[in-house]
């Protein structure tokens, strides 16, 4: 019984001296010196910023993409015990002791690191030969630009990690397709190609480039699996459900679950909140949460509110009126009804406060019991601190003149009658006898005599200085179309009980504190912050470094990262020049190849085997399809780019270098004197990458420090920008 114990038990591994020796040069090139320099190096001034938020539990938003890249960088300043404090204003100030400068550049520089064995094994699933691998290998160790970009706490090392798995994942499932579909190692690439994809996503939106180029060529490879009559339709069910679930299911899954851990971190309210909905800026700890816990949930007749707008831009803002009224006639020479001001006022003012009455009574107070107000009631408006109606009429806004006038208004005994009752709606409603809520409602004000719409100026212009540089406010027709800037909510609240208006100041000044229950949903905060995500954008200005995506093909600008208060030690985004022109040769070869075969098959005459041609075409479908998913999109974008946004097209025109060098080895290399001669070549530019890749270490790894003439011997490019001090 116990038989099998006589012999010993024994575990045999192969191991890849390739693939070990590349991974081994890569952490030493990535890694080596990390701390160095103790200084803040370009865009780490932003990311810091970010991780100190995560270090503090303090909610922020970046418009820059989703948080699952901020929250690696934020875990290697956990590692390292960074307890957030750091002043992230200035590039290349000194970092002070409690910043754990190597743990927080460590993530970056490993996936950096480990792309070198990533390009190997992505082109031997491909079956390209080992020596060719091992020359993909090679170029992305020895290229500089990659190297300065995984050496500092930024994300294009990562996204490009990411994006290199997903590629290398794809390619095992696709390749145990064939003898082993269904098996655990076919469902364990699968499900690492939809995770990978997921992650790269969740770093950059970039990652969504690749991402929907695998999703192509799944999409290629399932369809001519239709037309295989092997396999039953049960069988291609499996299949395309398979890779529903591997593909998009879990995709979708993890991207949903890196917003839900960002916002479990940060749940304390900190200054970028205020871009946010009342209802989210009440879910946070701190801030507006303090202010509206236990405020009443059901706005009543009588009730005191404060009223923001929903739009946000160009601030946050609540509607506001004050004693001043508008000048009899403006300096282009209208008039207005110099009735009393409203403006939308961004800063919390008691002047912001506004009382809910019943048009059919005088009470300014809640009854016992309170009588809610519903979508569709005539309501007024009246402003708490001046006791004045909102009010609108037919007369031109000051700086909208298309638009109407809105004021408090004041009976100056002449004919134009009060216009103050407005109708409630309900934008987000799911009946039309809903409720109208605290915070939860949003709402818009519709005029009853005119049919206005009460709303921000769509201009976001300020008033002049009769107008305290307040936002404008008016009445726009509803036939002009919806918008957010239409939309208010209720963000105070009380109850009020003083009829008296010096009592009801008093009251007024008076924090609140009521019975309320505003948790929003993780989807509903999701959703919210997805949409700011996308649709906040910081105004976009010229930068000393900024390039279009022409320049970088021919590498025509380079980035300074950071230069030393004394000597002329500096560090560059400049890559191995050689290699980058080599890559678009290589583009080019390839493209022109492709076409000349093309039309020689067209013609029924086949230069090269169908196996090769099938390496070739499936070589171009991942390496030319990644150069020009992550590169021609940046033409369509209206934003500032930088050199680094080319470095994962970079990264694939690389692979496609030995590719398109094996393939004129193996395919136009006929005799022994022309495959000789090529070998001969081959060292040499070999050697010349090396070279160059040498020469421009000092300003990869910012050391040792040069002279001025050496760093002018480093400006191949009248474009680049090499500082060199005064003497």
């Amino acid at each position: 019984m116990l038989g099998f114990l006589k012999n010993p038990v024994v575990v045999t591994a192969e191991i890849n001296m390739n693939l070990l020796a590349l991974t081994v040069l890569g952490l030493i090139s990535r890694l080596r010196g990390l701390s160095y320099p103790r200084a803040v190096v370009f865009d780490e001034v932003y990311y810091g910023q970010f991780v100190s938020l995560y270090m503090k539990r303090i909610f922020f938003v970046d418009d820059s993409g989703p948080p699952f890249g901020h929250m690696l960088l934020a875990l290697g300043g956990y590692l390292g015990g960074f307890d957030g404090n750091f002043l992230w204003n200035r590039i290349g100030a000194e970092y002070s002791l409690n910043v754990p400068v190597w743990s927080l550049r460590l993530l970056p520089a490993l996936a950096g690191a480990l792309c070198v064995p990533l390009a190997y094994q992505i082109l031997v699933e491909m079956h390209f030969s080992h020596c060719a691998a091992l020359g993909a290998a090679l170029l992305i160790l020895l290229e500089n630009s990659l190297i300065t970009q995984s050496r500092f706490m930024l994300l294009e090392s990562i996204l490009i990690f990411f994006i290199l798995l997903a590629v290398l994942c794809f390619l095992k499932f696709h390749n145990s397709q064939s003898c082993s579909a269904f098996s655990g190692s076919w469902w364990f690439w699968l499900l690492l190609t939809g995770v990978a994809c997921s992650c790269a996503v969740g770093v950059k939106y970039m990652g969504l480039f690749t991402y929907m180029l695998l999703l192509v060529i799944a999409g290629l490879h399932f369809w001519h699996m239709i037309g295989d009559q092997n396999l039953s339709n049960v069988s291609l069910m499996c299949h395309f459900l398979a890779r529903g679930l591997a593909l998009i299911i879990i995709p979708v899954t993890m991207y949903l679950s890196f917003f839900y851990v960002h916002l479990a971190l940060l749940y304390r309210s900190g200054p970028h909140d205020q871009i946010m909905t009342s209802a989210f800026q009440a879910s946070l700890e701190g801030g507006l949460a303090r202010i509206t816990q236990g405020q009443p949930l059901e706005v009543a007749y009588g009730s005191q509110i404060t009223l923001r707008n929903v739009l946000g831009k160009p601030m946050q803002c609540w509607l506001h009126s004050h004693k001043n009224t508008y000048p009899i006639r403006y300096d282009n020479g209208r008039g207005s009804s110099h009735q009393q001001q409203v403006t939308c006022y961004p800063f919390k003012d008691v002047n912001n406060w506004w009382i809910v009455k019943d048009p059919g009574m005088q009470q300014l107070v809640v009854s016992n019991p309170p009588r809610p107000v519903r979508h569709g009631h005539i309501v007024q408006l009246v402003h708490g601190i001046t006791t004045r109606y909102l009010n609108t009429h037919d007369v031109a806004a000051p700086l909208s003149p298309h638009a109407q006038e809105v004021s408090c208004y004041i009976d100056y005994n002449i004919s134009m009658p009060a216009q103050n009752l407005w109708r409630v709606e309900i934008v987000n409603r799911e009946s039309d006898t809903d409720v109208w809520k605290t915070i939860l409602s949003e709402v818009r004000f519709v005029h009853v005599n005119t049919s206005a719409v009460l709303k921000v100026s769509m201009s976001g212009a300020s008033l002049p200085e009769w107008g305290y540089r307040q936002l404008e406010v008016v009445g726009e027709k509803l036939s002009k179309g919806f918008h957010q800037s239409m939309v208010w909510n209720v963000e105070e609240h009380r109850y009020g009980k003083s009829q008296e208006q010096k009592e009801r100041e008093v009251e007024l000044h008076s924090p609140t504190q009521m019975d309320i229950s505003k948790n929003l949903s993780f989807m509903a905060k999701f959703a919210e912050l997805q949409w700011k995500i996308l649709t906040l954008k910081n105004e976009d200005t010229e930068h000393k470094y900024s390039s279009s995506a022409v320049d970088w093909i021919t590498m025509d600008t380079n980035i300074a990262y950071w230069l030393h208060p004394t000597s002329g030690a500096q560090i560059h985004l400049i890559g191995n020049v050689l290699t980058w022109a080599s890559a678009t040769v290589a583009a080019l070869i390839y493209a022109c190849l492709s076409l000349w075969y093309l039309v020689r098959r067209r013609r029924r005459i086949y230069d090269i085997p169908e196996d090769a041609w099938q390496l070739w075409v499936s070589a171009g479908r991942i390496c030319v399809g990644g150069w020009a998913v992550n590169y021609l999109p940046f033409f369509l974008m209206e934003k500032t780019l930088f050199l680094y946004h080319y470095l994962p097209a970079l990264t694939f025109q690389i692979l496609l270098i030995p590719i398109v060098l094996q393939h004129l080895s193996d395919h136009l290399c006929r005799s022994l004197l022309s495959k000789s001669m090529f070998s001969a070549f081959l060292v040499a530019w070999f050697s010349s990458v090396y070279l160059v890749y040498c020469t421009f270490s000092p300003v990869t790894y910012g050391a040792p420090s040069l002279s001025v003439a050496e760093l002018k011997d480093l400006r191949w490019k009248d474009s680049w920008n090499i500082l060199i001090r005064k003497q």
